[in-house]
């Protein structure tokens, strides 16, 4: 048996789209494509989603992962008409948008990105028909770029209640909900956002849990969601991108949600 698999709970798995070549994080792609493959090779694979890399700099993707494993991949398009190329070495496992199209193209898992305050029912119907998912942008270089708890509640919540799968971008790298010290910037937590997601599953309100900093509480009440609401959970928040992937694992140390062994 797989040593990584065995002791990584089922809510994190696969959860961790490597998007280490995007600001802040900024790697050269050669250096995020051996980081990333070291982790593969590692007890934290389990964790990882794919790599993610815009099309337009496919080419330096090819050129770093020629001659290695082949290397999963999601594909950030410009468009949605825009048609994913191949390579050998390359997996292409899911294709990322700006807008809704009015079909979704082929048999890939794709995402519509929307802003987060436009996530409508209107629109989340139109994501629906289209056969695609949502990704909401959550945070950025600028202060502007981080939903404000009452607009992610509203966008989360409509999500969930219209069965629309979702991935969320940016800013996640803690898992509690805090103010950063340098920028002063407000960020989300991925652990307030699965135990919203959560509770929207259950029909409670959700922008408490999006808001509360207390981290203690938060990791408490997600490591206590039962099988049926980590399926659930699971099943609408898909993964979040992040320029790390060491953060995340390290607040989950933190509090007590992954082995010791994963250190």
């Amino acid at each position: 048996m797989d040593l990584g698999a065995a002791l990584v709970n089922p809510l994190f798995a696969g959860l961790f789209d490597d998007a280490a070549i995007f600001p802040p994080g900024d790697l050269p792609i050669p250096d995020a494509v051996k980081a990333h493959r070291e982790r593969q090779g590692s007890a934290l694979a389990p964790l990882l989603g794919p790599f993610v890399c815009p099309l337009a700099r496919f080419g330096e993707l090819t050129e770093a992962v020629a001659g290695g494993p082949k290397l999963a991949v999601s594909l950030i398009l410009a468009s949605p008409e825009d048609e994913p190329p191949a390579d050998p070495a390359v997996d292409v496992v899911a294709v990322e948008f700006p807008g809704v199209p009015a079909v979704a193209a082929g048999t890939l898992p794709a995402y519509a990105e929307i802003p987060c305050g436009e996530v409508t029912a209107t629109r989340l119907a139109a994501v629906r028909d289209a056969g695609v998912r949502l990704k909401i942008r959550t945070g950025g270089v600028r202060a502007d770029a981080f939903p404000a708890e009452p607009e992610l509640a509203r966008a989360l919540w409509s999500a969930v209640r219209a069965g629309v799968a979702f991935k969320l971008t940016a800013g996640l790298h803690d898992p509690i909900r805090h103010r950063d010290p340098l920028t002063g910037f407000e960020h989300h937590g991925f652990l307030n956002v699965m135990l919203a997601t959560a509770r929207a599953v259950q029909g409670y309100d959700i922008e408490r849990a999006l808001a509360d900093q207390d981290g203690e509480r938060v990791a408490s009440a997600v490591a206590g969601l039962d099988e049926v609401l980590v399926k659930a959970v699971r099943r609408h928040f898909v993964s979040f991108g992040t320029c790390s992937v060491a953060e995340p694992v390290a607040g989950l140390l933190r509090y007590r949600l992954l082995p010791e062994e994963l250190r």
